[in-house]
């Protein structure tokens, strides 16, 4: 019914908007542009195939741009002229043109004669040498369609690719060098996107060996077509002519940092109140220590100029994070023959104390929702040496939301506060030498950090977390970043919050045993410490690449130190009375990205954790175990509902605890296709799969032996898979998501019925509600 009622509606609307043409608004001997249209005429030897690639190529070069049209109307044009001319530009007629309208498209015989030119231009740059393209227009009821015809000729391929150098001068045998990690290969289409960016190569080869006047336009690439089988050899070589400004290598002499470039004039050098090394420092007011900028620039007096190390000293100095502005400038040595430069930084200094409030509503990954009031003290520059120690301190209500199994699950609300400090230095700090980076990226990083939270479950229990970490991080260069912390100290301390509610609790007969060992388990005092590592690989894509990926990996290990602490001292297990966790905790992320088209975007991730315990600990700390389901996991089923293995979380375990199903290990695969609709609007096609299970079952009354909650060999069988459609609103501060999915594969269901494609039932009330899974989040989920 409600498909044919669709069906009459858009009938109905594309007989009334035939009705109100706008023919008879458009100025007299005026036709309204309606599109364009591309026919490829392929030569003998093009595929199909690649006429038509070809062809999605040039549809949308094509300018002008048609009116937006609505079953063909253009009613955006209709609404231009529907109220006719305003007076005024500030009248309701103006404003309503405006807000609503769009100036009409007319036909042009000259925007043709120009596309045709455009379209042989485009096609003799991407190789098809010799296609031709020409236009005209069809009119039809004041409706005019541009039709272009392009005679399209085999791609020309490359044979050999040579650098010509006439000398034996240092420019030359640099210039050979560069061939090396040449762009142009054998074999690959002629592009003249690819040999430009292959100029800008050698421009950054050469600069990073002191050619600092050296530019891209100096180079010229030959092209010699005239081969058979449509194969083209390429003579890459200098200009002739070229300056000899440019074929000159130069080599640093002064270098000056300008350390509040706000109070001083940009030429004021004198008054030098700091030096390390051959760095100079011109700081009056004298509030950083110049090892700061000898740690932080990496040129030195004497040294050859290399752009690399340029471009890592600005990003050295822009990443301490206490400068507004970093501006940097080279200056010739005003000699005839001079091959020295002058280095200059001027910095501008951020406000050394700030301090900020917030009011803000708080999505998390484990389907919390709430909101969250916050303040951040930020004091800079603690010791002059671009410290920073920040003060945060939150309180704030968090709200289970789609966590529900059914319509008599309590949702139990969670009242969290918390504090922190945090003091980084930009240096490594470590206690019997001392490291100082080459050409890192950035300076590396040591931060203390030590905080202390508190955590409510409605009617449950309150949680208090103190915990401590030292640690380090550092980038070697702009693809991989490093994360070490050698101390990691976690104290949780629980309490019952009502007693006679305990012991109702435990009295009750509806109550399990394995709710029972649960909340006896979350009831522990608990120490956790150990070391933490991450890695994180953000290779480079190629030119013109639509490929690019990021991968991530991390180990997490605790309870070897504790245990060296508590050996001979105190209790087996325990350090200070408090019993301590030992565990591997092991994790690795991939995620994929491919540009399919200007548009359409396809993301796929894979996450693999693995928790290994052992001596102390049966299980991994809850905090540390992993989940399935929610905003950002397996989309089709409500955050931590899912497993472990083939386990169903029952509605009277949620009642007590929430969703509690956590495991020690986990698999995970997701991937979608995101289609930009417009600027503000993307829209998604998205699958899940995955599960977790438990390294080992410290109790079978935990989880009975048919729930398959531990890890196997069989683990295939226990895959949740879920799918559905999202929609993204795309603003310039937030991106907000909205996605709808629905499971396609239970897995506690009998091993012969897990996938329910044939249970699908939208018209069905109970259906929708056990089965539809509404995920609101903030950003991507990957």
């Amino acid at each position: 019914m409600s498909c044919r009622f669709t069906y009459i509606f858009l009938l109905g609307l594309s007989v009334v908007l035939s009705g109100c043409s706008v023919s008879r608004y458009l100025p007299p001997n005026e036709s309204l542009y309606v599109g364009a249209e591309v026919k490829m005429v392929p030569d003998s030897n093009v595929s199909a195939k690649t006429a038509k690639a070809v062809q999605s190529e040039l549809e949308p070069i094509l300018r002008p741009k048609p009116n937006k049209t609505i079953l063909g109307f253009p009613y955006k044009v209709w609404m231009y002229y529907f109220l006719g001319e305003p007076k005024k530009e500030k009248s309701f007629k103006g404003w309503f043109r405006t807000r609503f309208g769009e100036p009409p498209v007319f036909a042009s015989k000259r925007a043709v004669t120009t596309n045709s030119v455009y379209i042989a231009n485009y096609l003799n740059n991407e190789g098809y040498f010799r296609s031709a393209a020409s236009g005209e227009l069809a009119e039809k009821k004041r409706q005019v369609k541009a039709i272009y015809t392009v005679e399209l000729r085999k791609r020309y391929t490359l044979k050999n690719v040579s650098f010509i150098t006439k000398d034996t001068s240092v420019f030359s045998k640099n210039l050979t060098l560069t061939q090396k990690n040449t762009l142009l290969k054998e074999g690959d289409p002629y592009r003249l996107a690819v040999i430009e960016e292959e100029r800008n190569r050698i421009e950054r080869e050469l600069k990073k060996t002191g050619f600092y006047y050296f530019r891209p336009d100096y180079m010229i690439v030959k092209a010699d077509t005239n081969l058979n089988n449509h194969e083209a050899n390429l003579y890459v070589e200098l200009k002739p002519n070229t300056t000899q400004l440019a074929l000159k290598t130069y080599f640093i002499q002064n270098i000056y940092v300008i350390a509040d470039n706000g109070q001083l004039k940009k030429d004021t050098l004198a008054g030098v109140t700091g030096r390390r090394g051959s760095i100079r420092v011109i700081d009056p007011s004298q509030a950083y220590r110049p090892r700061i900028f000898y740690d932080a620039i990496g040129f030195r007096r004497g040294a050859l100029y290399n752009s690399e190390l340029h471009d890592v000293s600005l990003s050295r100095l822009i990443n301490l994070k206490n400068f507004k502005f970093v501006k940097n400038r080279f200056e010739l040595l005003p000699r005839s023959d001079s091959a020295l430069l002058d280095v200059y930084y001027y910095l501008t200094p951020l406000k050394k104390k700030t301090l900020r409030a917030e009011i803000s509503a708080v999505t998390k990954s484990n389907n919390l929702t709430g909101s969250q009031v916050g303040l951040t003290w930020l004091n800079r520059n603690l010791f002059q040496g671009a410290e920073q120690l920040r003060l945060t301190a939150n309180a704030g209500l968090d709200v289970q939301i789609g966590g529900r199994i059914d319509s008599t699950t309590k949702i139990r609300n969670y009242y969290r506060t918390s504090f922190e400090a945090e003091l980084s230095f930009p240096r490594f700090v470590l206690p019997f030498y001392k490291v100082r980076p080459e050409k890192n990226q950035t300076l590396p990083k040591t931060t203390l950090t030590t905080g202390f939270e508190q955590l409510t479950q409605q009617g449950l229990y309150r949680q208090t977390s103190i915990k401590l970490n030292w640690g380090y991080s550092w980038r070697k260069n702009t693809q991989i970043e490093h994360t070490f912390l050698p101390v990691a100290l976690n104290i949780v301390q629980p309490k019952i919050i009502n007693g006679e509610d305990f012991v109702k609790l435990i009295t009750d007969p509806m109550t399990k045993p394995q709710d029972l060992l649960r909340y006896f388990k979350i009831l522990e005092n608990r120490l956790i410490l150990g070391a933490q590592y991450n890695i994180i690989y953000t290779p480079t894509p190629r030119p013109l690449s639509k490929n690019s990926f990021v991968i991530t990996g991390g180990v997490d290990i605790a309870g070897n130190i504790a245990g060296l602490i508590a050996k001979g001292r105190d209790e087996v297990g325990m350090v200070f009375g408090i019993p301590y966790e030992q565990y591997a905790r092991f994790d690795a992320e991939v995620r994929y990205y491919r540009n399919v088209s200007p548009r359409l975007r396809w993301a796929s991730r894979f996450l693999m954790g693995l928790g290994i315990p052992y001596g102390n600990s049966s299980s991994l700390p809850q905090f540390k175990q992993y989940f399935a389901g929610g905003t950002n996991g397996i989309r089709a089923f409500r955050a931590r509902t899912l497993g472990p293995g083939s386990y169903k979380l029952d509605t009277a375990t949620a009642n007590i605890f929430g969703n509690v199903a956590y495991g020690d290990i986990r698999l995970e695969v997701n991937s979608e296709l995101r289609l930009r609709i417009t600027n503000y609007f993307e829209g998604a096609l998205f699958a899940d799969a995955g599960n977790i299970w438990m390294y080992r079952n410290f109790d079978d009354s935990f989880y009975p032996p048919e729930d398959n909650a531990v890890f196997t060999n069989k683990f295939y069988k226990q895959v949740a898979v879920g799918g559905g459609l999202g929609l993204r609103i795309v603003t310039p501060f937030v991106l907000l998501r909205f996605d709808l999915a629905v499971p396609f594969r239970k897995p506690w269901l009998p091993e012969n019925e897990r996938w329910v494609f044939n249970q699908f039932d939208l018209r069905t009330k109970s259906w929708r509600k056990e089965n539809l899974v509404l995920n609101i989040a903030v950003g991507y989920s990957f």
